[in-house]
């Protein structure tokens, strides 16, 4: 039996709460004032590595950066 009880509304707005997260995020940065928001835009950039997997075993990996302005 499906739950009556309310949804919140960024999901029956359709995103996730990653998404809704996000646009938070952003709302507060675009609100602060510098210095602080050259600070937090800093922190927002986000770098992660890359690893393929060929016949079984990983090559070498990709260390990638990944940030709103690129």
């Amino acid at each position: 039996m499906a739950s009556t009880a309310a949804v919140p509304f960024w999901r029956s707005a359709g995103m996730t709460y990653i998404t809704y997260s996000n646009i938070c995020a952003n709302l507060v940065r675009n609100c602060l004032k510098d210095p602080y928001k050259s600070e937090a835009i800093s922190r927002e950039k986000v770098h992660f590595s890359v690893t393929k997997w060929a016949d079984g075993k990983p090559q070498k990996p990709t260390i990638r950066s990944d940030s709103p302005e690129e």
